[in-house]
């Protein structure tokens, strides 16, 4: 395992996702497309539920220009996953993302993922601000000392 990679107790956010059985691949581990779901799913679930509101409706959308997963230890179905939540930078337009993927109550990540949101104007797709209420939902998510 990976000692340099952040622990659990680093990200301020940890939501629970359960792995499918068409999670795994024909290894008989979680493929590694699937970490890049659980990745989207974990920011944008979060946006969601802290802002109280539906981010797809807001005047400006946060597209995802890059993205980068290190995969440390295997995963596979039926394990319950946990994916911590992190910023690495918040930005004027942009906002980048630390994750990491952890099974049950491991302390050390079996994945962890970057994920880059870039924000546009809903109807133009042009540069511009990241909304208010964004910023506000990701005030408190600077990575911790683990």
């Amino acid at each position: 395992m990976d000692t340099s990679a952040p622990p659990r107790s680093a990200f301020p956010v940890v939501r629970a996702v359960p792995t499918r059985w068409a999670d795994n691949d024909h290894y008989g581990h979680v493929n590694n497309v699937v970490h890049y779901a659980l990745f989207d799913t974990t920011v944008n679930g979060y946006l969601i539920e802290a802002t109280a509101t539906d981010i797809r409706e807001l005047p400006a959308i946060g597209l995802v220009v890059e993205t980068s997963c290190r995969y440390l230890a295997p995963v596979s179905f039926p394990d319950v996953l946990h994916v911590g939540l992190a910023t690495e930078r918040v930005g004027e337009r942009s906002i980048t993302y630390l994750l990491g993927l952890f099974r049950e109550d491991e302390q050390r990540p079996s994945a962890v993922g970057r994920f880059v949101h870039v924000y546009v104007d809903r109807a133009e797709h042009t540069s511009c601000a990241v909304p208010e209420e964004i910023r506000r939902a990701v005030a408190d998510l600077q990575l911790r000392d683990g």
